[in-house]
């Protein structure tokens, strides 16, 4: 799954719209596959890895602030952005991401 993380909901603030990918979706690391925008800024969803978009959260839609709540909550209510399948070509992709304690020291620097 592809969202966003807690770290940027927060930073982010109240969401009030995700542009949601469409599907099937196709993209290379690095691509963007949909937007949010809050009361203090909009960013792009960008891929960190190669992979064909296979589903969206459509809660979001109707209920963009559902990303805030738990962006990194992969249950139906969460605020997860889209489902993914990655071909051989995207799994040398992750050896370049951060695990989720480096992630961390990351942000809080």
């Amino acid at each position: 799954m592809i969202g966003i993380s807690e770290y940027a909901a927060n930073a982010l603030g109240d969401v009030v719209y995700v542009e949601l990918p469409t599907v099937p979706l196709e993209v290379a690391a690095g691509d963007s596959i949909g937007a949010v925008e809050s009361v203090k800024s909009a960013s792009d969803i960008n891929s960190p890895i190669t992979c064909k978009v296979t589903a969206v959260n459509s809660l979001l839609e109707e209920k963009p602030g559902s990303i805030n709540n738990g962006p990194e909550d992969d249950s139906s209510a969460g605020g997860w952005v889209a489902k993914v399948e990655v071909p051989e070509a995207g799994v040398k992709d992750f050896e370049g991401l951060m695990d989720a304690e480096t992630y961390k020291e990351f942000t809080e620097e």
